[in-house]
Order: C-alpha cells, then structure tokens, then sequence
C-alpha cells in the first residue's frame, strides 16, 4: 500500500510518538515570576499527542503560566487509566483526558477525578466510519451485520457510532465492533478483515486516497454534533490540597482557549511540535472546537450515550465530576 508523502509522514510521527510514551518530561518548562500563595509552583502535566493539547503549549509560549506564578512541565501519555498510580501519588498534578475515559474511571471507581477546564468539542470531518471504494456498505444501515473496527472497544469510537447506527434503525448489537490500531486499520480493510473503520484524521485522508475510501457515518455529526470531546483533569484529592494552584492553571488555560479558539495559526504553528504531524498536514486537517466555557450539560450527553449503550454499569452525574471554576 502506498501512502502521499505528507500523510506518511503525519502516521510515522504518530507511531514514533507511542515509543515515546511515558519516557519522561519535557526539558521546556517556564520559571514563574511568582508563587502569590499558590500550594504547588511546579507541575507536571500529562499530555497526548493530539491537537486538544496544543491550548498547553500556546500558554507556555505566551506566558500565561509564568503570570499565574506556575513552572510547566509535560510529560506524554496516551490515557490516563495508563499511568493513574502516577496520578493518584501526585507525579502527575493535571492531564488532558477524553470525557470517555473521565467518566468511565468515575464509573469504575478506580479514581475520583475533577475536570478542570474543557479541551475540544467534536464537529464534522474530524472522525468517521469508512469503508473501501468498492464496499457494498453505501449508508449507515447497509451496516448491519458487519465487522466494525475502532481504536479501542467501549470508547469514543464505538459510543459515536452506535448513536448514529441507532439514528438509521440499526442496534448497535447487530453490528461486531473490534479492536484495530489506527495505524492498521486501512491494511485491515484493504484485506476484507473488516467490513468498515473508525477513523480520524489523516488516517481518512490516507483511507481516501489509497483505497477510494468512502465515508459513511460522520460520527461527530447530527445526534452527536458539538459532542466534548476532551479536557484537563486532576484527581479531585489533589484538587482539594490544592485550590490556588488549580484555579491558577485554570486562568492560564482559560486564556489559552481563547487563543486556540479565535487563531487558528496559532494552533499550526504548535501542533507539529508535540504531535510530529508534518506542518503542511496540521495546516489543512480538520479540527473540532476549542471550548472557552466547562458546560455541565453539553458533557452530560456524553454520560448519557455511555449509560444508553450500557459502557458504564451506572448513570453519571457528571456535575460531580467538574471542578470549581476560579474564584
């Protein structure tokens, strides 16, 4: 299989980055100006190399840490169920999560964790169900019956999906969802081990241009339009030892939205440098949004489709699960 040069160079840096999980801290770090009370100055901050992270490092850039009197470091990770013993002993003082993860964990009762302030919310063409050019799947319900690869089983993913197979009158039980790494999923459907694939970008780009990939259900679309996707979390001890620092780094992220938000070569200009993503693809590839305001509504639809798909054993009030905003 043959690949354009920028999108194989985009999937490249992104499996190199998997080698890299977890291997340590970031050498860039700010050196406040002051501490103003706050109960920690210093934090390490668990980041994915994906475009919601890029918020963190326009504030380390422009300054917003070192005004609120906090040193940043970064440390990458993948999920925070990867490396929760750090989080629990305090190695890690905030992390960016999907609500997915946030809320399953919660469900789980391994943690009690507080969100801090949202990362991204989903729009059309950032993910999407995709099947070969000559695939006999032509709409959502010509999937019935069909085998459904997704990064990871009773996540996003197959929550997504499952929304939209219900919205075109198809169970979620009638269709077989397994598990396939992004990097493995267009050999995957190129040899027939499955019928279709749960995608984000570039991996749709690649689909598309090497297999005549189709997309057939744009999953952060109609009933999940504007769903959140992620966000900064602590666990809710370390938000209670700590308040001054995580209203502190609440305000410097606040700030940070409002760029990523309103400046999208802002965000161009940072994405490359922690996700490996060549500049030309992080220039053209389709974002969500970049949230300015935590709503305890929009993030309870996600606990809602988690219960309706029976992910979580309970129904999560998700208010419970949001930390104060700053005073």
């Amino acid at each position: 299989m043959r690949f354009g040069r920028s999108v194989r160079g985009s999937l490249i840096g992104l499996l190199a980055l998997v080698a890299f999980a977890g291997c340590g801290a970031d050498p860039a770090a700010e050196q406040p100006q002051a501490g103003g009370g706050l109960e920690k100055t210093e934090l390490n901050v668990g980041i994915v190399p994906v475009p919601s992270s890029a918020p963190l490092f326009i504030a380390m850039e422009k300054g917003f840490f070192k005004d609120e009197g906090l040193t940043v470091k970064t440390q990458t990770i993948q999920a925070p169920q990867q490396i929760m013993p750090q989080i629990l002993n305090g190695g890690i003082d905030a992390f960016l999560t999907s609500y997915v993860s946030l809320i399953t964990i919660s469900d789980s009762g391994v943690a009690k964790l507080k969100m801090l302030t949202e990362a991204q919310q989903g729009g059309p063409g950032i993910s999407g169900v995709v099947v070969t050019g000559d695939s006999p799947v032509k709409k959502p319900a010509d999937l019935k019956g069909k085998t459904i690869a997704v990064n990871v089983v009773k996540a996003l993913g197959e929550v997504t999906v499952s929304a939209h197979l219900k919205a075109a009158g198809v169970s979620p039980a009638d269709v077989k969802f397994v598990p396939v790494n992004f990097a493995e999923q267009l050999a995957a459907l190129q040899a027939g081990r499955v019928d279709a694939a749960w995608m984000t970008e570039p991996y749709i780009s690649a689909a598309k241009k090497d297999l005549g990939g189709r997309v057939v259900i744009d999953t952060l679309s109609g009933p999940t339009d504007s769903l959140p996707l992620d966000g900064w979390a602590a666990s809710a001890d370390w938000v209670t030892a700590n308040p001054k620092t995580a209203a502190a780094f609440q305000r410097a992220m606040a700030k940070a939205q409002q760029v990523a938000a309103s400046d999208r070569a802002a965000l161009n200009a940072v994405i490359p440098k922690f996700t490996k993503i060549p500049a030309e693809v992080a220039a053209s590839m389709g974002l969500g949004t970049f949230t300015t305001s935590l709503d305890v509504a929009r993030i309870q639809k996600v606990a809602d489709l988690l219960a309706e798909f029976q992910i979580t054993k309970t129904e999560i009030d998700v208010a419970g699960l949001v930390a104060a905003p700053p005073a």
